[in-house]
């Protein structure tokens, strides 16, 4: 049985030896291929192999084919955007991957981006305390509730919509669950992204839900660019200079909104959320036993492709 590590932009060592410690503990022999530029060192690597473990990499329909003895892809993070799931379903193959590992990490740059932007992106003028603000989470998952959990600590408000998360769950986690999404938006000050990108989320957020922010509000988003629609929120920026977005992945108009939106827009220079030796070392180490968990046991609890 024959495992993959395959990185564009590898794990930690410490990780890399935490996923070797779990793969070669149950008898698997594992194999690396870090740092590749070519997809074609790629579709090389994966032809003779069992699982592989991702991070940002792109198994589409031609990895697909050409890993004819795949098992399982594990995507070590939350989102699995990058796989091709209907692939990987016609090809037999299981696809999970690691939630909540990462989520401390990219709840924490969340409450970094909140502060940096109340307080005028460190320029030296006054600005404004998180004390008593009203923050709304736009979907309840694991960062969200680790949002939640910070943001509580800066004595924020907080309040929380998922159309797939039950109100009571939301308020057994001590935040105000709201009727509908309009009403979040109407009520916060401060609200945090955390919706996958879906045919039903992308483009989703625009002026029509921003817009019914109040005075002095703050857009933040970690999750995926693809749930901003940016021509509506370039337009209402632009007719609301008390309007300030900071987001942890460049949005496809970056350039524009930073030449439009000096003082009141920033996005870090690649997604960071999950990139903590901590986060590194949990989602590696996940993913692996996740591996050996469906070899050996056939565990699909984290199972995308159902």
């Amino acid at each position: 049985m024959k495992v993959l590590v395959a990185t564009s932009k590898p794990f930690a060592k410490v990780a890399v030896d935490g996923i070797r410690e779990v793969i070669e503990g149950a008898g698997y022999e594992l194999v690396l291929l870090e740092k590749y530029t070519e997809k074609a060192a790629l579709l090389k690597a994966v032809a003779d192999v069992d699982a592989i473990i991702i991070r940002s990499d792109i198994i589409d329909a031609e990895v697909f084919d050409a890993a004819k003895q795949l098992k399982i892809v594990v995507r070590a993070g939350a989102g699995y955007d990058n796989v091709d799931l209907a692939s990987a379903t016609a090809h037999g193959v299981c696809v999970m991957n690691t939630p909540g590992q990462n989520a401390n990490a990219v709840a924490e740059l969340v409450a970094g981006l909140m502060v940096y932007a109340v307080r005028n992106f460190y320029n030296g003028t006054s600005g404004i305390e998180l004390l008593g603000k009203k923050l709304g989470i736009h979907a309840f998952g694991n960062v969200g509730r680790n949002v939640a959990r910070i943001a509580k600590g800066f004595g924020m408000e907080v309040y929380a919509f998922d159309a797939y998360c039950p109100k009571e769950a939301i308020e057994a986690a001590g935040v105000h669950a709201v009727d509908s999404v309009e009403e979040m938006y109407k009520t916060c000050q401060f609200i945090s992204l955390h919706l996958p990108a879906t045919d039903e989320t992308k483009n989703s957020i625009g002026k029509k839900l921003v817009s019914l922010m109040p005075k002095g509000a703050v857009l933040v988003n970690s999750a995926r660019k693809e749930i901003i629609n940016e021509d509506e929120l370039i337009q209402l920026m632009q007719e609301r200079e008390d309007l300030k977005f900071v987001s942890d992945i460049a949005p496809a108009a970056s350039a524009k909104f930073e030449e439009l939106f000096v003082g009141r827009y920033f996005a870090t220079p690649k997604k960071m959320g999950a990139q903590t030796a901590e986060a590194n070392i949990n989602a590696g180490i996940a993913a692996a036993n996740q591996i050996v968990g469906f070899i050996k046991d056939g565990c699909t609890k984290f199972m995308v492709n159902r």
